[in-house]
């Protein structure tokens, strides 16, 4: 099949279905009809000419763009979207409301963005306004009018009617307002202001940075800010007494889903919840809003990557036998924790080991950069994902909106969190300290109830890092249910390890590495890979795109990707690895490392090739195999498996590696060469050196990739050349570099080397490679 497909955009999500109170999120929006508005028609704006276009790009309205409900865990019937075209000005930072308005923006898209219109570079020195007015439906009458924000980024100062409703910090996480002693029974006008200082302030702010917004060279990781309204904007109405949040934490030992029903004005108020599935009732019970509500779930049936069922939930708030609010929601039962695996610590879902492999996903677009053109292309990165057999996504210092969430848990991916970074090689001050921790306890508050979030990224490579312990302990006891993770690439980047959590978390390129898991956390891979491959006609600055390790062919890179796949399962799986990050999903600007490119035009790898790889990691985990072992402290001879060669063994020769035929005729100096003694791994305890009979304290190592026989100079890279990892191989063993792991003692044309799947080199040639790496371990040739 040929690799590079063009995938339009997909009709599948129209195809959904969902119980009845999950149906309102996955389809219609319900807008308020004929409101005036005091800026220009529609017609009058037009999109900025974008970067590149996604399958999406021009299938976004003018007016009411992302008309989906945006709250997907928290429903109401009644709201009116505000999306579409605003009035807008840029003024310096200190400026006040500018006099006229010259420009106008579709929101939700950021300023940089060509879909917003505007395509700008917007820097420290600029503030944001933005204006447009609406009109409060009739039938709203007699309740409170809410004003939300998915997110802007950064500092959002609101007004209605010229009076000033409220002022937001953070550009992750939503906030709202009351409007209604506002609001003048006609025409309303809202006018917000947001201050984005990106790197230059002290706020989170993940991969932006202030750059030019048209494709350029450079770039490295970072990438274009993002600065405004990047979520949705909506009215609500809601009763004067109202829920304002869900928190539901599955109990699987008890069968039972524990939920607390938030409220505004609940005092003296009962809050019931009832759990159905497909129409019919499963459980139901009341208490105190702010409590624990617990409602029996018999019998569950358990949310998983492989059986995404959700429940769906109704919260209704109670003033004596009268219902004063509903709100419809959905939930997953499922487990999450640690627990010792064949005497390895594991994360386990629902109580058992599935190894979670997953992709690095930033959610950069080049149409809308922060925020994904409509609805379905947000949803198609997921579905990328579940299409080439991940299980897993770490979305990478960035938060999506809800309906992000709600994909991942109706397709069932588990999601990995992180918290957006303050800017690198800064020490964080008291104020932006304080900032950052009650924005990620936002955060964390308002995704805490998703099913597919099964950990909590903290920190990242020593970005403005300071207290990752105590964080740590601090967010296990605000959200107890989830893997917490301190710090993502402990052995990265000057970042200092806070020593707790429940993993350890390398970054390894290209990897996969060997990262140990300890006596209280799991071993876990937060990043590796990297592949590149640069698609002519789908590069955002063509020429200019980078990767950790080039490849010169699509084949190549199938070649290399599902290598490393095959190394984790075979060797880091087994050793003790117990989830894997790939990098990446998608090309981003300069970065073309995605398995699709930028506008995801284009997927570069086989799907059918990595979804199976996948699979086959996956299912390894479940049913994993006795691991391979040595005769430490004794002789051996290695011989060859490979059809046609099985009378040839590991030998070496002039202190060279080489296999050569050896039978009972042969002299004692070529039995000698071709007997080792096997040893603990001088750079490893849970591997092996080869130490020579016939030569004492000289071992068998890789350098440059040929292998040979060396003595020991004590150095820490000789000791970890001349230390091999065994793999359980068909009639024998496989022996894998331990400081490159993936990459394994071969035999080639009667010469040793170390050869990588997928590799360029000439010993690295597909054919027969697994045979031609696989040693039979027979009895030594000289005792």
């Amino acid at each position: 099949m040929n690799p590079l497909r063009v995938p339009g955009p997909r009709p599948w999500w129209r195809r959904l279905t969902a119980g009845t109170g999950l149906l309102a999120l996955v389809a219609t929006a319900l807008v308020g009809a004929g409101a005036p508005s005091s800026h220009a028609a529609p017609a009058a704006w037009t999109p900025k000419p974008s970067p590149m276009t996604t399958p999406w790009t021009a299938q976004v309205p003018v007016d009411k763009p992302l008309p989906e409900y945006p709250r997907p865990q928290l429903t109401r019937p009644d709201w009116a979207n505000l999306n579409g075209i605003w009035d807008f000005a840029v003024t310096g930072r200190d400026a006040g409301q500018p006099a006229a308005f010259t420009e106008q923006i579709r929101v939700p898209f950021v300023a940089e963005s060509a879909l917003s219109g505007i395509k700008r570079r917007i820097t420290e020195n600029d503030k944001l306004w933005y204006k447009r007015t609406f009109t409060v439906p009739a039938e709203w009458n007699g309740r409170r009018v809410v004003l939300n924000f998915g997110a802007s980024d950064w500092q959002s100062t609101v007004w209605v009617n010229g009076t000033q409703v409220g002022a937001h910090k953070g550009g992750f996480d939503s906030f709202a307002y009351d409007i209604t002693p506002r609001l003048n029974g006609g025409t309303n006008t809202v006018v917000v202001s947001v201050y984005d200082p990106t790197q230059t302030g002290g706020q989170a702010v993940g991969k932006q940075r202030i750059n030019d917004v048209n494709p350029h060279p450079g770039g490295g990781i970072f990438y274009t800010a993002a600065s405004g309204i990047w979520q949705t904007v909506w009215l609500e109405p809601v009763a004067a007494s109202h829920i304002t949040r869900l928190d539901m934490v599955p109990d699987l030992t008890a069968g039972t889903l524990r939920v607390t029903v938030r409220a505004a004005s609940g005092s003296g108020r009962t809050a019931r919840v009832t759990v159905s599935s497909g129409g019919t009732v499963v459980g139901t019970a009341t208490g105190p809003p702010g409590t624990v509500i617990t409602v029996p779930v018999p019998g569950a049936r358990l949310w998983s990557p492989e059986d995404p069922f959700l429940y769906d939930v109704r919260a209704e708030l109670l003033d004596q036998a009268s219902v004063v609010d509903t709100v419809g929601s959905y939930t997953g039962m499922r487990s999450v924790g640690l627990a010792k695996v064949g005497g390895i610590q594991r994360p386990v879902l629902n109580g058992k080991f599935v190894f979670q492999s997953g992709t690095l996903d930033q959610g950069y677009w080049p149409d809308g950069i922060y925020t994904a053109p409509t609805d379905a292309a947000l949803r198609s990165d997921l579905q990328a994902h579940k299409d080439l057999g991940f299980n897993m996504v770490r979305k990478h210092i960035k938060v999506e909106p809800q309906r992000w969430f709600y994909w991942a848990d109706k397709l069932g991916l588990l999601v990995w969190q992180d918290m957006p970074s303050m800017d690198t090689g800064k020490s964080p001050d008291t104020a932006a300290r304080a900032q950052w921790e009650a924005e990620y306890h936002a955060i964390i508050d308002q995704h805490r109830s998703s099913p597919s979030v099964v950990m909590w990224v903290n920190q990242n490579e020593g970005w403005g890092q300071y207290d990752q312990a105590r964080i740590a302990d601090e967010v296990k006891a605000y959200d107890p249910s989830r893997l917490v993770n301190n710090m993502s690439g402990v052995n990265c980047c000057g970042s200092v390890d806070g020593g707790n959590g429940d993993v350890v978390d390398n970054h390894i390129y290209v990897g996969p590495g060997n990262t140990a898991p300890t006596a209280t956390r799991a071993a876990v891979l937060g990043e590796f890979g990297g592949l590149g491959y640069r698609v002519p006609g789908h590069e955002w600055y063509p020429g200019g795109g980078f990767s950790y390790e080039d490849q010169a062919s699509v084949s190549a890179l199938n070649n290399r990707f599902t290598g490393l796949l095959d190394s984790i399962r075979i060797g880091q799986m087994p050793a003790g690895l117990s989830a894997s990050v790939y990098t990446e999903i998608t090309d981003v600007e300069n970065e073309a490392n995605g398995l699709l490119t930028y506008d995801r035009q284009v997927v570069k790898v086989d799907t059918a090739r990595v979804k199976a790889a996948n699979q086959a990691l996956i299912q390894a985990s479940r049913t994993p195999a006795p691991p391979a072992t040595l005769p430490t402290g004794q002789n051996t001879s290695l011989r060859v498996t490979t059809p046609g060669h099985t009378n040839k063994y590991l030998r070496h020769q002039q202190e060279l590696a080489y296999t050569a035929v050896v039978d009972g005729a042969s002299g004692a100096l070529l039995k000698n060469d071709a007997t080792w003694k096997v040893v603990t791994g001088l750079a490893n305890s849970n591997c092996y050196s080869l130490e020579s009979r016939n030569y004492p304290g000289e071992y068998l190592r890789h350098q440059d990739f040929r292998v040979r026989r060396d003595a020991d100079d004590g150095s820490a890279l000789f000791r970890a050349d001349a230390t091999w990892c065994a793999v359980a191989g068909t009639g024998g063993v496989r022996l894998t570099s331990a400081n490159l792991p993936g990459s394994y003692l071969r035999h080639i044309g009667s010469e040793v080397w170390l050869a990588t799947p997928g590799g360029s080199h000439a010993w690295d040639n597909p054919a027969t490679f697994t045979e031609d790496t696989t040693w039979a371990v027979d009895a030594p040739w000289a005792p």
